[in-house]
């Protein structure tokens, strides 16, 4: 996954139930899940963003 030319390791676990769990290895919280895995892939990035700018925020 990349960000801005940043490069992260995003991880996607299928459930056996259905739908996917995302993380995103070196970013704590950043953290998703969807129905399929484009939309893992979609709320993963999302949950990315926020967790970096809300970090940047904070570290003002």
């Amino acid at each position: 996954m990349y960000l801005n030319n940043l490069s992260f390791t995003a991880v996607f676990v299928e459930d056996p139930k259905g739908g996917y769990s995302a993380y995103v290895e070196e970013i704590p919280g950043a953290n998703s899940q969807g129905e399929t895995l484009e939309e893992a892939k979609e709320n993963l990035m999302e949950a990315l963003q926020m967790v970096l700018e809300t970090n940047k925020i904070l570290s003002q």
